[in-house]
């Protein structure tokens, strides 16, 4: 497989690629039908205005997130786009069989040849009740990710050793015919150093979530580094970190539009989720001080502003985590305001002529 399969090539004066991670929104007011054709709109013009990639995140029974199945999006949104690359930020390995994951990625593969990418995280991306239900047993244990990787490996590369138990099972499409046709490159995504390590042990390309782990981006990059060893896949260490970033024309606008998503944390972390609130119900908001605290606290982790405090910050974070990409992630109410916060982006940066 090719390094040029994972590796972006910078647009306009960005010195880093710049993707995007959509979640398909809810906002209230709105449906997921709406949700859904704003994402596909955002992928259309994300390919129009320059950006590398977009990635679809597997999250389940969030009332204010519609991508519970990334496979599905993601067939979706590359039908409506031609060259942009389009993957999962992520699958939740645990929640799938490894050969079922491989029979999907396989046949986007085989639709979107050299166009997909399959992210891998280890999380259950929702409750552990629903977890359940979408194993069908409790009993899987999240270290047992490396072994479910490889399993998923062996499947997409038709290449289980002999003596395998697994080693006559095709993937189809894929399996022994990626030889010739290919396949979507893995990434493992993180939030800690556990599949920093592994990704750098394995040779593949690695994102962390600064977007929700902002105090373990730096000391989980340079474990990937020093755990990198060469591999088929990577000659050195590829890293994208994923930024929450919003932009508007005035300082003052920006953060009225990234409230509804810190209101969305909040509730989210007092284990009341729902639709992303309107800016006005952001205002209104009646917070407590230690509700007023969490705020601020995610607020810091959000690069907001008019467009050049954006590129501002967004540069001072790649330059002070060396990563290789930018992934942003936009949590605003309305389609329409995160299609102007990603386009702020990218004229901030040349990418539109």
């Amino acid at each position: 497989m090719s390094d040029d399969n994972i590796r972006g090539v910078p647009r306009g004066t960005a010195e880093a690629p710049l993707s995007i991670l959509e979640l398909a929104t809810v906002g209230e007011g709105s449906t997921p039908s709406e949700a859904l054709r704003d994402a596909t709109e955002l992928a259309r013009r994300a390919e129009e205005w320059g950006y590398h990639r977009i990635w679809v995140a597997e999250h389940h029974g969030m009332p204010g997130v519609a991508s519970s199945s990334p496979a599905v999006l993601i067939a979706h949104l590359a039908a409506a786009t031609r060259s942009i690359r389009i993957g999962s930020g992520g699958v939740m390995l645990p929640n799938h069989a490894p050969l079922v994951i491989a029979e999907q990625f396989g046949t986007l593969h085989a639709l979107h040849p050299g166009r997909i990418d399959l992210g891998l995280g280890r999380a259950p991306g929702t409750d552990m009740a629903t977890a359940n239900a979408l194993r069908r047993s409790a009993e899987v244990d999240p270290d047992e990710f490396p072994q479910q990787v490889a399993e998923l490996t062996g499947f997409l590369d038709g290449s289980f050793p002999s003596g395998h138990p697994y080693e006559k099972i095709r993937a189809v499409p894929g399996g022994a015919d990626s030889a010739t046709t290919g396949r979507p490159p893995i990434w493992l995504l993180g939030s800690s150093g556990f599949s920093a390590r592994l990704a750098g042990l394995l040779g593949l390309p690695f994102a962390f979530a600064h977007h929700f782990s902002a105090g373990n981006t730096e000391p989980a990059l340079d474990l990937y580094r020093s755990s990198f060893r060469p591999s088929q896949v990577l000659d050195r260490p590829y890293a994208l970190i994923g930024v929450a970033a919003v932009a508007a024309d005035t300082d003052e606008e920006a953060l009225r539009q990234t409230m509804p998503g810190a209101l969305s944390w909040l509730r989210l972390r007092q284990g009341r989720p729902g639709r992303t609130p309107t800016v006005e119900e952001a205002e209104a908001y009646p917070y407590t001080p230690m509700e007023r605290e969490f705020v601020r606290e995610r607020l810091s982790t959000v690069v907001h502003g008019d467009p050049q405090t954006v590129r501002d910050g967004l540069e001072e974070l790649r330059k002070r985590t060396g990563a290789d990409e930018l992934m942003i992630t936009t949590q605003v109410h309305g389609g329409a305001a995160r299609l102007r916060s990603y386009e702020l982006i990218a004229r901030a940066y040349g990418m539109i002529p």
